[in-house]
């Protein structure tokens, strides 16, 4: 894409930002989507949005103005969605071994059910791997800041790492069909690392530090 990840990361961050959002610009983004998640980007052309969606050819560029602009605002709009789907599943009043369970839950249903990432995955991870990688990891910085805001920064970069490494390596013994089991095997895992990080956190907040081991007589 040409204006790149990071670019449109930081525009579905930014609340400022708007998307088309009328009825007829969702029928066009929805066609959009499958032909997209179908072919990839490379190939999409505006009489096939528009024969998709079943509208006039100009619909579609009064709606966008042209393929580019089409593809920046499917790329924002469907990022935005996979987040808010993301945040929607945490409960802040939870302990934080269980929002760590259902942030990794939540994040899994996203990539095994978005078409996109679904397609990055199958057909281009090359791409990916690519859009990680440059600006030094921008888009690493971006995703981990977003979820900052719902968890604790050591989780947050846990969880980034571990939804890339699931979009290109899919299969897992970790993960079951049955996201409850799942949850449950996340959050036995991950609760003695991030109970031992809250009581560390607790003894810097008091100024406490652990007693070093004593010496051995010689």
């Amino acid at each position: 894409m040409a204006r790149g990840a990071v670019r449109l990361l930081e525009l579905a961050l930014d609340p400022e930002s708007e998307t088309p959002d009328d009825a007829m610009s969702e029928r066009v983004l929805d066609a959009a989507l499958s032909l997209v998640a179908a072919s990839g980007a490379r190939h999409l052309t505006m009489d096939d949005v528009a024969a998709r969606a079943g509208v006039g050819r100009m619909t579609v560029y009064r709606r966008f103005g042209g393929r580019q602009q089409l593809l920046d605002a499917l790329a924002v709009g469907e990022c935005r969605r996979c987040l808010a789907q993301i945040a929607a599943a945490l409960d802040p009043d939870e302990p934080i071994e269980e929002r760590a369970a259902a942030l990794f839950v939540a994040t899994l249903r996203v990539i095994r059910e978005h078409p996109m990432l679904a397609r990055l995955a199958r057909v281009e991870p090359e791409a990916l791997l690519h859009e990680l990688n440059r600006d030094s990891s921008a888009v690493f910085r971006l995703m981990r800041r977003f979820l900052v805001a719902q968890i604790r920064a050591a989780l947050a970069e846990i969880a980034v790492r571990l939804g890339a490494s699931f979009v290109l390596m899919p299969d897992s013994t970790i993960v079951s069909d049955d996201e409850q089991q799942t949850r449950e095997t996340v959050r036995l895992l991950l609760a003695p690392v991030l109970r031992g990080g809250v009581r560390r956190q607790a003894r810097a907040a008091a100024g406490d530090r652990p007693k070093a081991a004593p010496a051995r007589a010689v």
